[in-house]
């Protein structure tokens, strides 16, 4: 079963395509936590719960009454009418991890229909979980934001980096870049080394370096020094553009 939790129609706030008109897919359900970004959620019955900035699109067991399970591609396609969109406007797809969908075939389905009709469609994964190319050859026309964890996430490393699926990812797909999620805190404790040995996996893709945090405060108390870092690194800084416009990282 799918699960969609939201969709809407914005810019993409991050990355290499900052800017960009684009209608975002959000799927419910990940293969990591990362509590130690340090967001934190209520759940319908009023628990917090701890995770990162979508957390209510990756803990199941709080969030599933709010996630739609879908059984058919056309009801991921009939999403399209809802909007006045430009012809070929980018499509997003995120989650929480949307490639824990990557071998459904409601899935696979949508994307090819995507793609055939001429639409640009981005996967922001976590770059742990494999996609056969070979089995399933419309990956290879689509675009990876790979945003691999750091250890600021709190997940260990053997999960969180897998350098044979990021290879494969950098190799295959028609594009990919890294995105990587830094706070402050982080960027004078090993974090070029962190990045640099995640980057050898795919040593031709561009890094991008945006701000921790699901609120505007803790975005811009973390832009200044990610800056300086970017500036010190030679990477790329990357805002984290809707978040700083709406102060919030939920359907907007």
């Amino acid at each position: 079963m799918i699960y969609l939790v939201e969709h809407f129609y914005s810019i993409q706030g991050e990355g290499r395509y900052v800017g960009t008109p684009s209608l975002f897919f959000r799927f419910g359900g990940c293969n990591m936590k990362c509590e130690g970004f340090g967001c934190i959620e209520s759940t319908p019955n009023g628990t917090k719960v701890l995770g990162c900035d979508t957390v209510y699109a990756v803990n199941r067991e709080h969030f599933l009454q709010n996630w739609i399970p879908i059984e058919n591609p056309k009801e991921l396609l009939n999403v399209l009418n809802l909007y006045d969109l430009p012809k070929k406007v980018d499509i997003v797809l995120t989650g929480g991890e949307p490639l824990i969908y990557a071998n459904e075939t409601i899935f696979i389905e949508f994307i090819e229909a995507l793609i055939e009709d001429g639409h640009r469609v981005t996967f922001e994964t976590n770059g742990s979980l494999g996609i056969d190319f070979e089995r399933y050859p419309i990956y290879k026309k689509a675009v990876f934001a790979l945003s691999v964890k750091l250890s600021n996430s709190n997940e260990a490393f053997s999960k969180r980096v897998r350098g044979d699926i990021i290879n494969s990812i950098a190799t295959n797909a028609k594009e990919a870049f890294f995105k990587f999620s830094i706070d402050a805190n982080s960027i004078d404790l090993g974090l070029e080394e962190e990045i640099s040995e995640i980057a050898a996996h795919a040593p031709n893709c561009d890094i991008y370096c945006m701000p921790l945090g699901g609120t505007k405060e803790e975005v811009e108390a973390n832009t200044e020094p990610l800056i300086e870092f970017c500036k010190s690194k030679g990477y790329n800084f990357s805002d984290r553009l809707h978040i700083r416009i709406w102060d919030q990282n939920r359907g907007v």
